[in-house]
C-alpha cells in the first residue's frame, strides 16, 4: 500500500504510543502525528478509545492518525493527582455509561457513584448503575442495596443487580448493551472484566484477586479497550479508578447536576446559594422534609468541598 492511501476507523485500544484502529480492512496498528500530542494542553489524551479517526496507511502497513472526527459524546474525569487541572477522556462517542460497584469486596462506594453521575450529567450522557457480586448479599446488605437501588431509580437512573458467578441480571445487562456503544467504569475489583468474560467468553480478559490487606481490588485492566459484542454494539472496559475526579466545574454550578435538587433550586432566598450554610435554603429544607436523602446531600457537600479546595490549590 502506498502513502497516499487513506481510510477511516474507530480506535478500539490505546496503549499510549500505539492505537488499535478497527477499519473496513481490519485492525491497523497506528501512531499519532506529533501535532495532536502538542496541540491540546487541556487533556491528557487528545485521542481516546471510541474516537473515529482518518488514517494514512504507511508502506509497512501501519497507520498514521491524520484527523480526529468531532466527538458527539464522551465520558471524562479530572486527571489523576490532587492538583491536576486537566481532563482525561475515558472513552469517546458512547451511548451509555455504566458505573459498576460491588455490593461488597470492595466495599460499596456511593460517593464514587455520585461523582460519576455528576460527570455524566455534565456531558449529557445517559447513565446507569451496575451492582455486582449480588450472590454475596446477606440479609442486611440486601436491604441496604435495595434502598440504594430505589434511591437511584427514583432519580431516573437504571440499576441492575448482577452476578458473574450465578448469572443473575446478565440477561437484563445484555439487553441494555445490545446495539449500543457503552462504557463500564468503576474501581478495581468490582468485577467489570468478570462480567464481560461471562457475556463474551471469547474475550478472555484478565481478572484479579482482592487484596487481603486493603480489601480493594488489584488492577488487572491497564488500558481502556473497546470490545465488539456478539449481540451488536461495543462495550468499553476501563482500568480501575481509585477516584472519579470532577473536571472543569465551578462549585456554584454543582447543585444543578444533582437531579433531585433541580425542582428546588429556584426557591432559595439567595440566587447564588451554595446550599451548605445559607439561611432560607430550599435544598436544606428539602433534606429536612425528606425530599432529598441525607446521604445524597452529604455526598453533595463532600464534592462541593473538593471543588472549592481545587480552586484554592490552583490559585483561582
Amino acid at each position: 500500500m502506498g502513502k497516499a492511501t487513506r481510510i477511516t476507523g474507530i480506535v478500539l485500544k490505546s496503549t499510549g504510543s500505539w492505537y488499535n484502529v478497527f477499519t473496513a480492512d481490519g485492525m491497523i496498528a497506528s501512531r499519532v502525528r506529533g501535532r495532536f500530542r502538542l496541540k491540546d494542553k487541556e487533556t491528557t489524551n487528545p485521542i481516546a478509545v471510541g474516537d473515529q479517526v482518518d488514517l494514512q496507511i504507511e508502506m509497512d502497513g501501519s497507520g498514521t492518525i491524520m484527523f480526529i472526527h468531532p466527538r458527539w459524546s464522551k465520558l471524562s474525569r479530572r486527571a489523576a493527582g490532587r492538583k491536576a487541572t486537566i481532563e482525561h477522556v475515558i472513552v469517546a462517542n458512547v451511548d451509555m455509561a455504566w458505573c459498576v460497584q460491588s455490593v461488597i469486596f470492595p466495599k460499596f462506594n456511593p460517593g464514587f457513584i455520585d461523582r460519576f453521575l455528576v460527570m455524566t450529567e455534565i456531558n449529557e450522557l445517559p447513565a446507569g448503575i451496575i451492582l455486582n457480586k449480588c450472590d454475596l448479599l446477606n440479609e442486611e446488605l440486601a436491604a441496604e442495596m435495595a434502598w440504594w437501588k430505589q434511591t437511584y431509580e427514583d432519580m431516573g437512573y437504571p440499576v441492575i443487580l448482577t452476578s458473574a458467578s450465578t448469572g443473575e441480571g446478565l440477561e437484563a445487562l445484555v439487553a441494555t448493551l445490545k446495539n449500543k456503544t457503552s462504557v463500564m467504569s468503576g474501581p478495581s475489583g468490582v468485577g467489570k472484566s468478570s462480567l464481560l468474560n461471562v457475556l463474551e467468553p471469547n474475550l478472555g480478559l484478565r481478572t484479579g484477586e482482592m487484596s487481603d490487606y486493603t480489601q480493594k481490588g488489584k488492577h488487572t485492566t491497564t488500558h481502556a479497550e473497546l470490545w465488539p459484542l456478539s449481540s451488536g454494539g461495543y462495550v468499553a472496559d476501563t482500568p480501575g479508578l481509585r477516584e472519579f475526579g470532577i473536571w472543569d466545574l465551578a462549585p456554584e454550578d454543582l447543585s444543578g447536576f444533582f437531579l433531585e435538587f433541580r425542582p428546588f433550586l429556584d426557591n432559595c432566598h439567595f440566587p447564588n446559594c451554595t446550599h451548605d450554610h445559607e439561611p432560607s435554603c430550599a435544598i436544606i429544607e428539602a433534606v429536612n422534609d425528606g425530599y432529598i436523602t441525607p446521604e445524597r446531600y452529604k455526598s453533595y457537600l463532600n464534592i462541593l468541598s473538593t471543588l472549592k479546595q481545587g480552586l484554592k490549590d490552583t490559585g483561582r
